[in-house]
């Protein structure tokens, strides 16, 4: 008899429970991505497993017709789901109904229905609150750690596609993510000098 699949387990926001919705939820990983900025890695990626535990769910649908002051209020209450909470419950829900629209309501449709490494970095660049820098950090942590590999996904992601400890995605227990932390301080100290 053969095993069951199972996702490959990650171990970003470095809380069990939190990685498992990770590890199993595409739209709390894609979320987590969307609150990884101006605020520690690990909690950004804790995030989507509070928004579960507040609103109940984590599907696009639902996330995206809630009401926007009961969702802000949800993600500021303390502890928040970000530092800036209210306008990131936002961009959470602006990101929920670019999946409903786009991708059927399956993040995961996003990365299965890409032709190639271009092809998924355009859809990921595209959702709201992607930037270019952070639409290549997913495209690596995808390949990197769910095994997602595009034909050309080293093409697009350029420097995130190497080894070492340079983003999340490279993140995979409590040491990497010191050796990241310490990649990106001294990125900052040489780019000020």
């Amino acid at each position: 008899m053969a095993e069951p699949h199972t996702a490959p387990q990650l171990h970003i926001a470095q809380d069990p429970v939190a990685d498992e919705l990770l590890s199993t939820d595409a739209f709390a990983l894609l979320t987590g991505m969307l609150l990884d900025q101006q605020f520690p890695m690990e909690r950004a990626f804790a995030g989507p497993a509070k928004i579960k535990e507040r609103f109940g769910t984590l599907d696009p649908e639902a996330i995206a017709a809630a009401d926007p002051e009961a969702f802000a209020d949800l993600c500021a209450t303390p502890p928040a789901v970000h530092r800036y909470g209210r306008s990131m419950a936002g961009r959470v829900q602006a990101l929920a109904a670019a999946v409903v629209a786009d991708y059927d309501g399956d993040a995961a449709n996003i990365w299965t229905r890409a032709r190639d490494g271009r092809d998924l970095f355009a859809r990921v660049h595209a959702l709201p609150g992607f930037g270019e820098q952070k639409a290549k950090i997913f495209v690596a942590l995808l390949a990197k750690q769910l095994g997602v590999k595009p034909s050309g996904w080293t093409t697009v992601t350029g420097d995130y596609s190497k080894k070492g400890f340079r983003s999340v995605a490279d993140v995979t227990d409590p040491d990497s993510l010191q050796k990241v932390r310490d990649f990106k301080k001294a990125a900052k100290a040489a780019a000020k000098a």
